[in-house]
């Protein structure tokens, strides 16, 4: 099973990232699951997500704590909040900053995880560079495709046009493109369980 932790914040579509990537994941014939795990619920504050993707039946409901992913949609929290807690030494670590990990001061996280498993991606600058506004789960969800290859962009980009149709849907799928093609480039596909 693929556990999938989402961090951000109120706004930022954390939530939508997780439901998305899991129509995802259904569109690839596996079971999934998506849920937020809210604070206090205004804009702005921190907001965790989780979604499971397996082959089987997923008969789990509680929070992600061991997850395989870390999505980090907001680098703020990266000091405010253990968000590596509990990750898998083989996971995967995303996070939106068009700031390098060595820029960030994790090159300990970097050199812990194996090869290609960490990366950093400017999905802030890609939604307002397409969308026009300043949402980036649709560009991690692409990165995430390209870095984890748990699911494939096809299912991704489907995922986002079923959530948001139209003109709005088509510009994250651009968006999200964009992340996966840059990622993609420096992430080697691993193998799905």
């Amino acid at each position: 099973m693929h556990q999938i932790r989402i961090h951000g914040r109120g706004g930022q579509g954390v939530v939508s990232a997780a439901e998305m990537l899991s129509v995802a994941a259904f569109i690839e014939g596996k079971y999934s699951q998506a849920f937020p795990s809210f604070g206090s619920e205004r804009m702005g504050a921190p907001v965790v997500a989780f979604c499971r993707i397996d082959d089987k039946e997923i008969r789990s409901r509680e929070p992600v704590a061991q997850p395989d992913v870390v999505i980090i949609q907001d680098p703020t929290l990266l000091r405010s909040t253990d968000v590596f807690a509990g990750l898998d030494l083989s996971g995967f670590v995303l996070i939106n900053s068009g700031r390098t990990l060595e820029q960030l001061d994790l090159i300990t996280l970097q050199q812990k995880l194996p090869a290609g498993h960490a990366h950093t991606v400017p999905a802030t600058e890609l939604a307002l560079e397409y969308v026009g506004r300043p949402i980036p789960n649709a560009a991690l969800m692409g990165a995430f495709a390209a870095t984890t290859g748990i699911v494939r962009i096809e299912a991704v980009l489907s995922a986002i046009r079923q959530k948001f149709p139209g003109e709005i849907g088509e510009k994250n799928c651009s968006a999200a493109k964009e992340a996966f093609n840059a990622t993609g480039a420096s992430a080697p596909l691993v193998a799905t369980a």
